[in-house]
């Protein structure tokens, strides 16, 4: 979960970056009692994430704008639809459009994109992870649009997940020696997994002792086989696939018997949604 803090530390951050010493359009052209009804518009369909970011944005500008929200995230939002209705300062209004629009676009385009490879795979049994593929210091909120979209988050960093790759093998001096080494060290808590580009080191991450197997850009022919050597020597080991996962072949790849496909387009590649904001007059002041 997202801190209350930390996503007011990124607004606070994303707003002082867009607003800099202040918004010099607006303050030359709109008066600082003026008061509009804005509306935030989807011009696609999607699933909708970020709204209570969306929000936070104009609740951090000024805690007398009134918001008024007509979806949840996780819904499916049609083109042309409402999502929702803001009032308040104008100046506060348009300080806030870009920033706000920008968090919503990108985190329901990660929550589309993701939607799209959960039903992909649905009623296989193969479950859909994402990857530490972010942007910088926008983690947080990519990994929770992918869980709004239904996939499940893989480590969220360095720190909470040990993940043996291909340059901590060669590094370590082969996998089993890199597995001797955690093994030595780690808490009996923490799993172990291990990366793996062929039959012969998935042979070794097994016997080694690895929980976690992940087959790494393999054709789907030898991740079948690989999924029958693996289950054949040990029916616990839980199998991951990464590496060249599309829309095209993940049901393929579910199809193979794995438990987990890792896909890094999800956050690194996904689209944002077209949404935009517009601001109506209405004869009020404070």
């Amino acid at each position: 979960m997202i801190s209350q803090e930390a996503i007011k530390e990124f607004i606070k951050s994303a707003l002082s970056e867009d607003i800099g010493t202040g918004d010099i359009t607006t303050e030359l052209t709109i008066p600082d009692n003026h008061v509009s009804l804005a509306k935030a518009i989807a011009k696609e369909d999607f699933i909708l994430a970020g709204l209570p970011f969306f929000t936070e944005v104009f609740r951090y500008l000024s805690n007398e704008i009134t918001i008024q929200s007509f979806f949840n995230d996780g819904d499916c939002v049609s083109s042309s639809s409402v999502i929702a209705q803001l009032k308040g300062n104008t100046r506060y209004l348009l300080m806030g459009e870009r920033v706000a629009l920008n968090i919503l676009q990108r985190l329901s385009g990660i929550a589309t994109l993701t939607h799209s490879f959960v039903e992909k795979v649905k009623d296989t049994g193969a479950k859909i992870l994402d990857t530490r593929k972010t942007t910088p210091t926008l983690r947080p909120l990519e990994k929770y649009a992918v869980r709004v979209g239904g996939a499940q988050n893989h480590r969220f960093g360095l720190y909470d997940g040990i993940l043996i790759k291909d340059n901590h093998i060669e590094a370590a001096g082969g996998i089993k020696k890199a597995i001797a080494l955690v093994k030595e060290a780690k808490s009996h808590l923490l799993k172990i997994e291990v990366e793996v580009k062929n039959l012969n080191e998935l042979k070794e991450a097994l016997d080694a002792g690895a929980d976690i197997v992940m087959l790494d850009n393999m054709g789907v022919e030898e991740i079948r086989s690989a999924v029958a050597l693996a289950r054949g020597k040990r029916q616990d080991i839980v199998i991951e696939v990464s590496g060249g996962v599309n829309l095209e072949n993940v049901r393929e790849l579910a199809l193979t018997g794995v438990n987990y496909i890792s896909v890094g387009a999800l956050t690194h590649s996904a689209k944002a949604v077209d949404i935009s904001m517009k601001i109506e007059n209405i004869p009020e002041v404070f």
